[in-house]
Formats: C-alpha cells, sequence, structure tokens
C-alpha cells in the first residue's frame, strides 16, 4: 500500500495559490486515476482506490501547512503504513516554476509544512516530489509570494509541473522503485 500527501492550506482562500501547488497535483491525480476524495477523518480529506494491483491513499491534510505532520503521521498509523510507501508532495521557491525534484532524503529547506512532516514521523528520510514556485518578484515577501497565485505568465509551466508529478507518481506505483523514478523524471 502506497500513501501520496498533497501539502497545502483548506478553504477556498488558499485554493489557487503557489503554497497549494500540492494539494492541485492530488486534484489532477485523483483525476487521471477515478479516485475520489471523500473520507474525511484524521485532519484531513482522502480517498482510498487502486491502480493497477497496488492500494492507494489519496491525501490532502486539513491541518493547514504548518501542522501538516500530525495528520500524516495519524494516517500512517491508521493504515500501517511505511515511511519507504510515502510520498510528500510540496512547493520549493528554490525551483523555477515549472521544474520538480524528486528526493528521498533531505532537510526541511526552510518549509515549514516539511518541516512538522519531519517532526512527526521522525526522520528526514521519507520520498518527496517538490515543485518549483520560484522565488518572490522585488519587494514581495515569502509570505505573499507562497500565497498568491500564479501569474498568468506561468500558468503553463505549473500545469506541465503539476502533470509531470502526477506521471511520476504513476510510475512510481506502477512497481517501479522511488530511485528508478527519480532516475527517470530528475
Amino acid at each position: 500500500m502506497k500513501m501520496i500527501v498533497g501539502l497545502g492550506n483548506p478553504g477556498a482562500k488558499y485554493r489557487e495559490t503557489k503554497h497549494n501547488i500540492g494539494f492541485i497535483t492530488i486534484d489532477e491525480f485523483v483525476h487521471q486515476h477515478g479516485i475520489g476524495l471523500n473520507k474525511t477523518k484524521f485532519e484531513s480529506v482522502y480517498g482510498e482506490g487502486f491502480i493497477g494491483n497496488e492500494k492507494v491513499i489519496i491525501v490532502k491534510p486539513q491541518t493547514f501547512m504548518n501542522d501538516s505532520g500530525r495528520a500524516v503521521r495519524s494516517l500512517m498509523d491508521y493504515f500501517d503504513i511505511e515511511v519507504s510507501d510515502l510520498v510528500i508532495i510540496y512547493d520549493d521557491m528554490d525551483l523555477p516554476t515549472g521544474k520538480i525534484r524528486l528526493r528521498q532524503k533531505g532537510s526541511a529547506g526552510g518549509h515549514n509544512g516539511i518541516k512538522s512532516v519531519i517532526q512527526h514521523i521522525g526522520t528526514q528520510n521519507f520520498n518527496r516530489i517538490r515543485i518549483g514556485i520560484g522565488r518572490p518578484l522585488t519587494n514581495q515577501s515569502v509570505v505573499s509570494h507562497v500565497l498568491s497565485p500564479f501569474l498568468k505568465n506561468t500558468h503553463d509551466e505549473m500545469l506541465s509541473s503539476v502533470k509531470q508529478s502526477a506521471e511520476a507518481l504513476t510510475y512510481w506505483i506502477d512497481q517501479h522503485s522511488f530511485v528508478d523514478t527519480m532516475t527517470k523524471f530528475n
């Protein structure tokens, strides 16, 4: 069984913001695979389904970004998910919009959602897909940047990275190791 978690903030106010690229990717992934996000438990909205022979749990924590780890830990415990069967999808300002980077370990790099995940699951060694949102504009704060929507001139790049991330997830679930998935998509 695999668990895929997209990080973001709940509510219409945040729906199309850069910080919600994890949620946006989850929406694309469940759309492609016909999996409904129809359960609400463990401070999350989630769905269960099969892709091929692999059962998958698809999750959008509803704790707000900075406390995402609490929901992740609860679901991992409930479904008995090993860290190696977990993927976290989140925004990364150090990558330009349209770029993705898959990794198996690393620090939070200043990302509060990832800090929370590391704190709650007790390790930095977990699979992740970082999706580029670029750096703030001149005279724009980090908070303003991550909580603003994508600019029109970067919208196509954002959609491309979301589709590429969903493709990487499908590839991983289809009996490929995460190392092989990194090799193919990095």
